[in-house]
């Protein structure tokens, strides 16, 4: 008998963004979304880098017709047989590394949730998904630590469902990301609250987290909301939050 090998198994889409620890995060950044009491009824979105839709239906829970893009088939894939027969869905593939040149209009709101640190530079998706926002445009992802602007270009793992296609991402700064923003929306806004997870750090003036077994990578993320008129709403602060609090 010859010797069995373990070959490598390459998980499915739906093995990564259905796992315990994507679920949960999913759970908890869409309860803090919707803690916020913005205008999301009856909206028309943009949802970027859309993974296999776990976002998706929080906006047809609440009216909204949704046009999602993906870069990878394989995601794209299971949203077609996930939201087939539902017209308020709409799918595209878009690799925002090299964003299109022009920006459609007829959006209301850009959901940009845990997309923009999977680019090598955000700059000219920033632009691009500005450009497609007619209201609101709603920003989660991972940041690193400081007070300046930097970009802190990272390396990806390129075969993984969730990372970056071409193998580089980056955690720039909130300040980087405000100023980015800040380009393209007269008003920018910080929840003055954090999601209820070890990656949403609550105190920005200690040191950064330090990787544990639940959190190896040791990753801090942040919310923006950027917005075409000023919002009325004590949960969100147009500067920049040295400290928050739980949802």
């Amino acid at each position: 008998m010859g010797l069995l090998t373990k070959s490598k198994h390459r998980k499915t889409p739906t093995e990564v963004f259905h796992s315990n620890h994507y679920l949960r995060h999913t759970a908890r950044r869409l309860e803090h979304l919707a803690s916020l009491g913005l205008d999301l009824v009856n909206k028309r979105v943009f949802e970027p880098g859309a993974g296999i839709g776990d976002h998706t239906q929080f906006y047809l829970d609440r009216g909204c017709s949704v046009h999602a893009s993906e870069p990878r088939e394989e995601n794209l894939s299971v949203m077609r047989e996930r939201f087939a027969g539902d017209g308020r869905v709409t799918l595209e593939a878009i690799d925002l590394e090299h964003p299109p040149a022009g920006s459609p209009s007829g959006y209301d709101i850009v959901h940009c949730y845990g997309l923009l640190y999977h680019l090598s530079d955000p700059t000219e998706a920033i632009r691009y998904l500005a450009g497609c926002a007619g209201e609101m445009m709603l920003v989660e992802l991972c940041v690193s630590f400081g007070e300046n602007e930097a970009l802190n270009t990272v390396e990806e793992t390129q075969a993984h469902a969730s990372q970056a296609v071409s193998g580089y991402g980056c955690r720039p700064t909130r300040p980087w990301v405000e100023a980015r923003l800040r380009e393209h929306f007269e008003h920018v806004y910080y929840p003055l609250t954090q999601p209820a997870h070890p990656e949403f750090p609550l105190d920005w003036e200690s040191s950064p987290p330090s990787a544990s077994d639940e959190n190896k990578k040791a990753l801090s993320r942040a919310v923006f909301v950027a917005s075409r008129g000023p919002i009325d709403n004590s949960l969100l602060s147009p500067k920049r939050p040295r400290t928050q609090r739980l949802v």
